[in-house]
């Protein structure tokens, strides 16, 4: 991640959570079916949040799964304090202020998941970064990805767009929160569906699919086995 992205999601940290439900039009499918997918044997997993931002996605988890060991990883210090705040008094939470596709993790987890990060990777990174997930897994460790991804075709990527648009427009949030999620939109590098389903199976997982998709919005997962 770079320095200008970083310098972008600092500044949004402090109204991020509250605008998440009207930027995001699928919000509740969005992140009750990635959630839904955080399947384990274990009542305690040991769990990875890449990009992990306020600790949104987490929170889904965490709520079934108590218990877990939960790392949340993202180079933005001002998201990570939001994400401290929600979980406060959690003394099973670990935070990592750092760029996860260059960071040496140490440990091993039974789940990954990830929620509107890896779309601001290059191509090359997120094959990469899904083949460091593979290696990262423990056996049977699942991984799920809830992103945005480019149109197959100009017409698809434009349709994404414009639908996007009228949503937020109509959103009720105010002129310049609407501006600087145009802005933020300026640091992604999506890439297709159907390259990246297949950047997972030749990482390694099975049952990979996207159980989800709604316009750019996609939830995708994989499994170590």
């Amino acid at each position: 991640m770079n320095k200008s992205v970083e310098s972008v999601f600092n500044n949004a940290a402090a109204d991020y959570d509250r605008q998440r439900r009207k930027l995001i039009p699928c919000f509740d499918d969005f992140y009750g079916i990635a959630s839904s997918l955080a399947v384990s044997k274990s009542d305690a997993p040991s769990i990875l949040d890449l990009g992990a931002g306020t600790g949104l996605f987490s929170s889904y988890i965490i709520s079934l799964y108590p218990d877990s060991k939960l790392t949340l990883i993202d180079f933005s210090e001002a998201m990570l304090s939001k994400a401290r705040e929600r979980f406060s008094g959690m003394s099973n939470i670990k935070y990592i202020a750092a760029d996860y596709l260059a960071y040496e993790f140490n440990e091993a987890y039974d789940i990954i998941i990830s929620a509107l990060s890896i779309h601001h990777l290059s191509g090359e990174e997120k094959r990469a970064l899904y083949k460091k997930c593979f290696d990262l897994l423990n056996p049977q460790g699942v991984f799920i990805n809830a992103d945005q991804v480019l149109g197959e075709t100009e017409y698809l990527e434009n349709l994404y767009r414009s639908d996007w648009s009228n949503k937020i427009e109509a959103s009720g949030l105010k002129r310049e929160e609407l501006d600087s999620a145009y802005e933020r939109v300026k640091a992604d590098k999506m890439s297709n569906l159907q390259d990246q389903l297949q950047w997972l199976k030749s990482s390694g997982f099975s049952d990979v699919d996207c159980v989800f998709k709604y316009y750019s919005f996609v939830v995708l997962t994989g499994r170590k086995l």
